[in-house]
This record gives structure tokens, sequence and C-alpha cells, in this order.
């Protein structure tokens, strides 16, 4: 499966992208948010990609982010939501705003996406609030704490805290409010310390 591409930007259109790869030109699907972090045509550009193949079509979808790609995954495992009303979400809102959205189970932000009601909405926060703190979901709205990157000690954090039974978007945030604290370099002894205290109080 492709992966990642890694060319030029050769031409845009409302939701899609052509990237030129030594002469290949791969037609991907973006959201709003990759397509205008890809900068402008012919300058060199990075997607992450996620190939989508039914009975009659097979599409490339294309992500600004890593973090991005796994929550269009995600997305499209909630019944009744395909690759179009992903992108849709993923236009609307950022990664931080989506997974702070499943982890409140605030289904009217999630509504705001275009062709997204509030039944699907709330079937969206409802099968994934318990998945939310797993992701990476990049800058959170409204200055909430950014989310736990994923691997090393602030993941091994998460992990322990999980075992000691707080719910994953609980300890995610607990381990993301703790290394802002601590910084960068803290141990996952120190993590947890005071992660505990944050989750606990």
């Amino acid at each position: 499966m492709i992966a990642k591409l890694k060319g030029l930007l050769d031409e845009t259109g409302a939701d899609w992208a052509v990237i030129d790869v030594a002469g290949v030109g791969y037609l991907v699907h973006c959201s709003s948010k990759t397509l205008a972090a890809l900068g402008e045509t012919g300058e060199a550009c990075t997607v992450y990609t996620d190939l989508q193949v039914s009975e009659n079509d097979m599409r490339l979808l294309g992500f600004a982010e890593a973090a991005e790609r796994d929550w269009f995954r995600l997305l499209t495992q909630v019944q009744g939501v395909g690759s179009k009303v992903a992108l849709a979400i993923l236009s609307a809102l950022s990664t931080g705003e989506v997974q702070q959205a499943c982890s409140q189970c605030d289904a009217a932000t999630v509504a705001r996406a275009q062709g997204v009601g509030p039944k699907l909405a709330g079937r969206i926060v409802n099968e994934l609030k318990d998945k939310a703190g797993a992701l990476p979901g990049g800058g959170m709205a409204g200055g909430a704490a950014p989310t736990t990157p994923a691997g090393g000690a602030s993941a091994d954090a998460v992990s322990a805290l999980e075992n000691l039974g707080f719910k994953p978007a609980v300890a995610a945030r607990a381990v993301a409010a703790a290394q802002g604290e601590l910084g960068d370099g803290a141990s996952e002894g120190d993590l947890i310390r005071v992660a505990l205290k944050r989750a606990a109080g």
C-alpha cells in the first residue's frame, strides 16, 4: 500500500491535489486543511496517504500529517462515515478539535461539519470517546492541554495510568499536562508522579 508521497504539487482542486513524484502524477483526495498546508503549485510537498478500495472505485486519500490520517481511519470505522464524511469533518475541525469533541462527548462540535447530522455526530463521539486519548491530536482548541505524543516516556506514562484504571482520554490529558510542566526531557517516573496528581485531582 502507498503510505506516503513526496514530490511536487502539480495541481489542486476543491477537494483534491495531484502530486508529481518522479514524473508520475498521483491524484489524492484531501481535506481543505491539508490542501491549505500543501503550499503553492510547483513547491515540494509531502502527504501521508491511505488507499481505499471498493467494488467500483479506488482512491488515494492524502493528509498533511500522520495524525490526520490516523483520525481519518478511525472516523471511517464508524457506521455511516465514509471517506467523504470523514474528510468533511477533518476540513471543519482540526485533529485536536476532533479529539477534544470525542473525549468530551461533544456531538454539537462534530455536527458543524458539512453532511454530518446530530444523530451521526452523536454516534461518532459515542463510539470514539474511549479511543480519543490514544491518538495524537495536534494543537487543541481553546487553549486545552496538548495531546501526548506517541512513543517514548510519555506514551509509557499514559499506559501506566490506564493500567491504574484511568480512561485513555483522562490519562492522555494528565500526562500531556505533566509534560508541559516538567518539559520534554522528563523521565517516565516523573511524568507518572505528576500526571497521577493531575488525573486524581
